[in-house]
C-alpha cells in the first residue's frame, strides 16, 4: 500500500532497535513461501493477506497482528485466540478522509457532474439541461445505515449543507441519535424517504448482500446510493438493474465485491450516472502516515505488555 516503508521501520525501531524487520511482497501465488517466511516472527503487519488456521499454524512464535487498515475480516479470530496471538486493526485513522468522500461524490452525483463530463469530453455537447434537473442539497434527506464514527461525521456534514438525516444502526440509540440532530428509523423508512442513501456498515454474516433486488424495489424517492462501507453488502447486478430501471438515479462506489476486477466490462462501469472510485475514500497525507504510526505502535504496545496502550485490540489473549 505504501511505496515506502521506511516511517514503519522507524516507529518499530524507535520501540525494538535490535529487531529483525522483513518487508515481504505477497501475492497469493506465493503462499507457500510467505508460510516459511513467517515461521519465526513475532509479529505480522498487514491489511489483506488471509490468516487462517494453516496460517497460524505454521507461525510458530507469532504473537500478535497488527492490521493497517480498520476492518479484519480477513483474520480467522476464533483461529487466532486458540493460537494466543492478538489482532489488532487500527482503529480509526480515517473517519474525516471517508466522511469528505462520500460527501464529495453525493455533490458530484447531485450536480451531474460526469454527465456533464461526459457531454463534453465525448459527445461534444454544451448543454445543461441534458440530464434532469437537480434538487438542492439543503431540500433532501439523507439515510445512513451505519451509524458509527464515519456514519456521524458524515450526518453532521450533511447538516452543515442543510440536510435531513435520519439512520438506522442497532447499536445506537433513539436518545443518542438526539443530541446529534438524527433521527433512527427502521431501514424501510429509509428506502422509502431518503433522497439519497449511504452505507456505511461494518461487514458480518448479516449484511452481505443486503442491499438487493428486494431493498432497490422499495426505494420510493429514485435516490442516489452510496456504497463507502463493503463491497459484499451489495448485490451488484441488482444495483446495475436498479440504475436501469430508474429504481436508483445515480451511484457512487468506492468499493467493488472484486476489487481486482476488470472494470472495462463490469456491470457498473461506463455509465454515466456511476462514479467508481478506486477503495480510495480513506487516502490523505495525514491519514496514511496515521495508518502507519497507529498499526506499528500497536506492535509495540502488545511486544512490551502494554496492551492497555494497544488503540485496538479485538480478541482476548
Amino acid at each position: 500500500m505504501m511505496p515506502s516503508h521506511e516511517y514503519e521501520i522507524q516507529v518499530l525501531k524507535k520501540g525494538f532497535p535490535e529487531a529483525e524487520i522483513c518487508v515481504y511482497e505477497y501475492t497469493d501465488e506465493k503462499r507457500s513461501e510467505f508460510l516459511d517466511k513467517i515461521s519465526d516472527a513475532t509479529a505480522l503487519l498487514t491489511a489483506f493477506i488471509k490468516i487462517d488456521k494453516d496460517v497460524l499454524d505454521h507461525a510458530r512464535n507469532l504473537q500478535v497482528i497488527s492490521i493497517n487498515a480498520t476492518g479484519y475480516d480477513n483474520v480467522d479470530l476464533v483461529e487466532a485466540t486458540k493460537h494466543s496471538v492478538g489482532v489488532c486493526p487500527v482503529g480509526e485513522y480515517c473517519t474525516d478522509d471517508v466522511a469528505e468522500h462520500t460527501i464529495a461524490l453525493m455533490l458530484a452525483l447531485n450536480k451531474n457532474l460526469k454527465s456533464y463530463t461526459y457531454d463534453i469530453e465525448k459527445n461534444n455537447q454544451w448543454k445543461y439541461d441534458t440530464p434532469q434537473a437537480p434538487v438542492r442539497i439543503g431540500n433532501q434527506t439523507l439515510g445512513i445505515f451505519g451509524l458509527g464514527k464515519i456514519g456521524k461525521r458524515v450526518a453532521k456534514l450533511a447538516q452543515g449543507l442543510g440536510m435531513t438525516v435520519i439512520a438506522t444502526d442497532p447499536l445506537v440509540t433513539k436518545e443518542t441519535a438526539a443530541q446529534l440532530g438524527i433521527q433512527m428509523v427502521e431501514p424501510g423508512d429509509i428506502f422509502e424517504g431518503a433522497d439519497v442513501i449511504s452505507n456505511h456498515m461494518n461487514l458480518g454474516s448479516s449484511n452481505i448482500e443486503y442491499f438487493t433486488e428486494k431493498e432497490f424495489n422499495k426505494m420510493k424517492r429514485t435516490p442516489i446510493f452510496l456504497n463507502l462501507g463493503r463491497g459484499l453488502s451489495i448485490n451488484e447486478q441488482d444495483l446495475a438493474d436498479a440504475l436501469d430501471r430508474k429504481l436508483v438515479r445515480a451511484a457512487g462506489l468506492d468499493v467493488l465485491k472484486d476489487e481486482t476486477a476488470k472494470l472495462k466490462n463490469h456491470i457498473l462501469a461506463n455509465r454515466d450516472n456511476v462514479i467508481i472510485t478506486p477503495h480510495a475514500a480513506f487516502y490523505s497525507s495525514q491519514s496514511m502516515t496515521e495508518m502507519q504510526r497507529i498499526s506499528c505502535e500497536n506492535i509495540v504496545h502488545f511486544l512490551s505488555g502494554n496492551k492497555e496502550k494497544v488503540f485496538k485490540l479485538v480478541n482476548e489473549v
